[in-house]
């Protein structure tokens, strides 16, 4: 089993120079591994990644999210697939199987959804479950000012420092890291992160 991100930048062609959000995402999507491989950017502004491992494919959409929102006037479009993979090829848009498959089909349907961020894997039961909660973490998400972006960026990064070792990092006072932190809904987006983690493991558990 694998998942594979599907996205597309949001008003990338209004952002002007696109040098600084391809960087951005570059440097995230490098984290799961190597270009044309497990991830490619296509059409300027659309993106595949493959995440190896199913129960963190909400985390790196997080980053990806968190990453593009700092950018003002921008936000991104993604659908996560789960599934098998029944081809590896050089390319990460040129493999095949059920998480790309599910991926490709879910990304498709977000237009006509009015969704940015949903997920489809082969338990019927658990899309329902999940995508609740992902439309309510997005009424947070889709919200992010580029501030916001960029502190949930760099917290999910720095995920092991206390708030005060994050502030010291970018010389901001902790109740500033903490008040910036809570107009993000920073805790929740964690706590949902935690329980999609948990739930795809169960599910990845059984098999």
């Amino acid at each position: 089993m694998t998942s594979v991100i599907t996205g597309d930048i949001i008003n990338s062609r209004v952002a002007g120079n696109p040098k600084k959000w391809l960087s951005r995402l570059k440097e995230t999507l490098s984290v799961y591994g190597k270009s044309p491989r497990q991830w490619e950017i296509y059409r300027g502004d659309s993106f595949q990644v493959e995440v190896a491992e199913p129960q963190g494919a909400l985390l790196a959409a997080l980053r990806i999210k968190a990453g593009i929102k700092s950018i003002k006037s921008l936000d991104v479009r993604m659908a996560i697939g789960i599934g098998g993979k029944t081809y590896d090829a050089g390319k990460v848009s040129e493999s095949n199987g059920e998480a790309f498959i599910n991926s490709g089909e879910k990304f498709e349907s977000l237009k006509k959804l009015k969704q940015l961020l949903a997920i489809k894997t082969p338990w019927a039961s658990l899309d329902t479950e999940i995508n609740l909660m992902l439309s309510l973490g997005s009424i947070a998400m889709d919200k992010w000012t580029p501030s916001s972006g960029e502190l949930v960026y760099l917290s999910l990064e720095n995920d092991t420092l206390s708030q005060k070792e994050l502030g010291d990092k970018i010389k901001r006072t902790q109740s500033s890291v903490s008040e910036r932190q809570k107009r993000a809904h920073y805790e929740e987006i964690r706590e949902l992160e935690a329980f999609f983690r948990n739930r795809i493991q169960s599910q990845l558990d059984k098999l």
